[in-house]
Formats: C-alpha cells, structure tokens, sequence
C-alpha cells in the first residue's frame, strides 16, 4: 500500500469527464482540485469521436490544474465493464532459486503461467487478481514472498474486455498528452470506496446509474464476481421527458433535476410548473405527478432487467443488499422505488469529501483510492500484467499467439491441461457464476 503521494484520476463518462486530484498523506486523502467537463465523443459509455473526446479531456484537465495549481501528466483512468468476461485462471511453476526461497520474480512467472490462455484476437486482458497462492500444496496464501517451498501455485481472476475500448481509451488520453499510469476498470474503483470491507467480503451489489449506461457489479470474497451493462442511464430519462412534453433536451433536463421524483405516490397533481413546448409561444402547465410517472417508467424498466440479470446468478440472496451510486442515482425517490423493486435492502452512496458530496464523483474519488491502496502483491501483478500485454500486442504480427515466457514448458502444460479438453457447459462463466452464488448459500 503506497500511503504518500499524488494521484489524478480520470474518468471518461457519457454525459461528463470527471478528473480529481488527490493528494495521499499518511494514508489520509485530500482532494486538491477537480475539474468537470461536458462530454462530446460519447455514446452509451463508448467512445464514438477520438478528437472531441480529447478535447472534453484538455478541458476538464484544465480545471483541475488551475484548481489544484499543478501541471497533471500521469493520470489513472478508468476503463468501463461493457462486454468484459470473468473467468478462473490457474498457473504453477518450480521455485527458481537454489535455496528455494520465494521471490518477486517468482511470483511473476507463476503469473505468466496464470496468463497462458487463449485469448480472441478482439479482446485483451484488462487485469489478473490473485486469489491465492499455494506453496507446496499449502493454500490460502496471499504473499508468498520469503516462504521456502519447492512448488508455487496462484489461483486468480482474468478479466478480458472488448481491444476497441482499450484501445480507443488509450489514444485519446495519449493525444491529450498525459501519461498513463494505470487503468482499472471501473465497478472495482467505485466499490473500492463505496463498499466497506466486510460488504466486499460477503457479497453486496452496487447498482452505478451513469448518464449513459448502468452498471452493476457484485462483489464477493473482495473479488469482481459480475458485471453486467444496461445501456440505459440518466440521458434516457431526459429523453422521455422531452418527447412526452415536446420540449428540448436542455429544458427536460432541467425539469427532471428541478421537479424530478421516481415515486409518484409521493407527488401532488396540484402542483404545477412551466414547461416551453417546441411550436409554442407560450409555456404550458404540467403537474409534479405527471412527470413522475414519465420518470418512473423508465427507471422501473431499467430495474427490471437488472433483476432478471440478477436473479440469474442468484445474486439478490447476498447478505450486503444494493448500494446505488452515480448521477442518476441522485434523483429524489430513486432509492424507494429500487427498494419496492428488488425487495431487498437499497442504500445510497455519496462521497463524503469536502466540495464532492454528489454521486457522480464515486468512481473519480474511487479510481485514486483504489490506486492509493494497492497492496504489493497486486502492484507486482498489475505491473507485470501490462508488460505482458505489451509482449503479446508488440507479438500479435508473428505466427504465434504465446509470448516467450521464463519458466518451464513442461509445467505450463501440465497445470493448464484442463483447457484441452472440449468446452462444456459446466465450464462457462454464467454457470459457474450461479452455481458458485447457488452452493455459497446452500
């Protein structure tokens, strides 16, 4: 865990590009400056134009510099969970060293070992998350480093994603001229700060309301154990207010943040506000009741089939119920009507920092937290991680899909045999993921 230092986040929204920077002292975290900034370039999460999108990020880079009175170049960005894959990974490898002690550079090849899997030519390994390590058949390890042992083995996690996000996220961050110095993926950073351990550890939901797309993530064993994208957020609520009332985007979305509720029981058809109707000289009347009920509709179908996702995998039975986050999720009644609809308990996460009291910042102030408190062994695989993703990238023009790795072919094989084998419908990550969630309660 690194406890001193700086740290700037970036984080690449739908409908704003949020940047905090935060100072470490002693483990104790200061924002220093923000900066905040209309996303152009952005659809439903993705990046759709490389230079409009550079150019929301040199603004928002901006504010953030003049705020915190430093020049920024190395961010931490964080990358969304659109279309990612789960999945177990296993590697194990003879100790190298004559004395048989344990090294850094171990724990390296056991991870080489690990990321010895076929990967599609589309996707890329966004990340490796140890689960344990075995020494000599000796498990429930999480720092092997210094034990004596003749045989290391890490059970991990492999999160693949979509090359074109990557990708693209890249670029734009190296056109706007900053250095990356890590990238994490986003459910883990809001959770990071908006979960308490003990909820990380046995298993809660975090339900992340973007203007663009809702995320949800389940985290169990302080492990991502599911991620799933509805491609509708807080920009379709607008959306249906502006063609329910016929009034422009810009009036819709102040209506929705002036008048907005998600119950409608809990409004009055008496009280009315203006609306300018497009073709109108004049503005009409609407009722608080009648635009909740537009608001609810939509709301309730993006809950709904979260709930179908979830029910999937059986994840509701978790002991940490929901938390909501993100700009959406603070619109007024939000956390009553996801209570009526998953019937579980539902609560609301905000920032507790001075000046970022607003959901919307969680997985900004989330991505420098998550940074902050990397443990070492993690630094090691994140690190290492990369280099072999740059191996294999800087490889992909040759004939073979494999870098060169430092350990024993013989041993690689041996421990990755059951990939031979032909796929069967116990091994996919949906029927794992219900089954794990479905033995976890039995």
């Amino acid at each position: 865990m690194r406890n001193t230092g700086m740290y700037v986040s970036l984080d690449i929204g739908t409908t704003s590009i949020k940047v905090v920077v935060a100072e470490f002292i002693n483990g104790e975290m200061n924002i220093i400056g923000v900066g905040n900034e209309k996303s152009e370039g952005l659809s439903r999460g993705i990046i759709i134009d490389i230079d409009k999108t550079v150019d929301s990020i040199n603004k928002a880079i901006k504010q953030a510099e003049q705020k915190a009175n430093v020049d920024i170049r190395n961010v931490v960005v964080g990358i969304p969970s659109n279309n990612i894959e789960i999945e177990p990974c296993h590697g194990m490898i003879a100790v190298a060293g004559d004395n048989h002690e344990i090294t850094e550079e171990d724990v390296e090849s056991v991870l080489a070992a690990a990321m010895v899997k076929s990967v599609p030519p589309e996707r890329e390994i966004l990340a490796v998350f140890p689960e344990e390590f075995l020494v000599d058949g000796f498990d429930g390890i999480k720092d092997p480093r210094g034990m004596i042992g003749v045989r290391l083995e890490m059970h991990a996690t492999m999160i693949t994603g979509p090359k074109t996000i990557l990708h693209n996220t890249k670029r734009c961050v190296e056109k706007a001229g900053l250095h990356i110095q890590d990238i994490v993926l986003q459910p883990l950073a809001a959770s990071s700060i908006a979960m308490t351990e003990g909820e990380r550890d046995f298993g809660t939901i975090l339900i992340d309301m973007g203007g663009g797309q809702t995320t949800v993530s389940v985290m169990h064993d302080n492990q991502l154990k599911f991620a799933y994208v509805n491609q509708e957020g807080g920009e379709y609520v607008t959306k249906d207010i502006s063609v329910v009332l016929n009034t422009s985007l810009e009036s819709a979305e102040r209506i929705k943040r002036d008048y907005g509720y998600a119950l409608p029981e809990e409004t009055s058809p008496d009280e009315e506000f203006p609306v300018d109707v497009v073709g109108q000289s004049k503005p009409i009347k609407v009722d608080e009741q009648y635009l909740s009920e537009i608001i609810e509709a939509r709301l309730v179908q993006i809950f709904e089939k979260i709930k179908k996702e979830l029910d999937f995998i059986e994840a509701r039975d978790l002991p940490g119920g929901i938390i909501l986050t993100g700009g959406a999720a603070a619109l007024p009644g939000v956390v009553d009507l996801a209570e009526d609809i998953f019937e579980i308990n539902v609560k609301l996460y905000i920032p507790d920092q001075m000046g970022m009291r607003y959901p919307t910042f969680t997985t900004g102030i989330g991505l420098v937290h998550y940074e902050a408190h990397l443990d070492e062994i993690n630094q090691i695989v994140k690190g290492h991680s990369v280099t072999k993703n740059q191996q294999i990238e800087a490889g992909s023009a040759h004939d073979s899909h494999l870098p060169d790795l430092d350990y024993d072919k013989n041993q690689v094989e041996a421990a990755d045999e059951p990939k031979k084998k032909p796929k069967r419908k116990e091994d996919t990550f949906s029927y794992k993921a219900k089954s794990f969630f479905s033995n976890f309660f039995d």
